[in-house]
């Protein structure tokens, strides 16, 4: 993937956010490629994070286990999508883990060459406490929002979080119900009561275990209602 390309596809919440090709290009002389096959673990949930992975090719599932061993699938990664960063930048435990769901590569860059890039770009420095800043503030947002949801909205816009951007026209979600409870942290049963309720009212069709979305409207409403 060439670095215009790379730079163009950082989304706002990035940390390299705002970088040019240029940037890009030095970013890649400090990192290595790695390559990787499907159902190839990236990133370890605990494992210690001295390095980060930028996706150049393929895609990824991020995920977490629960204490009582259940997963929660959190997104998935397309490429340029920045992985392990919080972990690399405190040094502490991976609090997630990423599996490639196909063959693919990615850029791994290290705390060091991270460092040294921030050191001599004291704007991407001060972009990057700015970025952490916002994420910071969103959780807290996030969380004081979910307080004030009940199931439905709270899975509404769990659906809204999975369309993905380059399917967003077909507004589709690739995941089955189980794995779609996993994200929202509710149960199947509870889960295919509330698609069903949907899928009567013509918010959603149900494909095969998948998610279409037919009202992106009515979703929008459901999710910003009071529960």
């Amino acid at each position: 993937m060439d670095h215009a390309k790379l730079a163009e596809l950082q989304s706002p919440d990035s940390i390299f956010s705002g970088l040019s090709a240029e940037d890009w290009a030095e970013i890649t002389s400090r990192a290595v490629q790695v390559n990787f096959v499907k159902g190839k673990e990236l990133l370890v949930q605990g494992d210690p994070g001295d390095m980060m992975l930028i996706l150049t090719q393929g895609t990824a599932r991020v995920s977490m286990l629960t204490g009582g061993g259940r997963e929660i699938v959190l997104a998935y990664a397309e490429p340029g999508a920045v992985l392990g960063e919080i972990a690399l930048l405190d040094g502490g435990e991976r609090t997630a883990s990423v599996t490639a769901t196909s063959a693919g590569s990615a850029l791994q860059l290290g705390r060091n060459a991270l460092r040294d890039f921030a050191a001599s770009h004291p704007d991407f420095a001060w972009s990057l406490m700015q970025q952490l800043a916002r994420r910071l503030r969103t959780a807290d947002q996030t969380i004081e929002s979910d307080r004030a949801y009940a199931s439905g909205p709270r899975l509404a816009r769990y659906l809204k979080r999975l369309i993905r951007k380059d399917v967003e026209a077909s507004h589709r979600v690739e995941l089955s119900q189980t794995e779609l409870g996993n994200f929202a942290g509710m149960s199947r049963e509870h889960i295919n009561r509330q698609l069903r309720s949907w899928e009567e009212s013509g918010v959603i069709s149900l494909e095969q275990g998948r998610v279409r979305v037919l009202d992106a409207d009515m979703l929008e409403d459901i999710s910003e209602s009071e529960g």
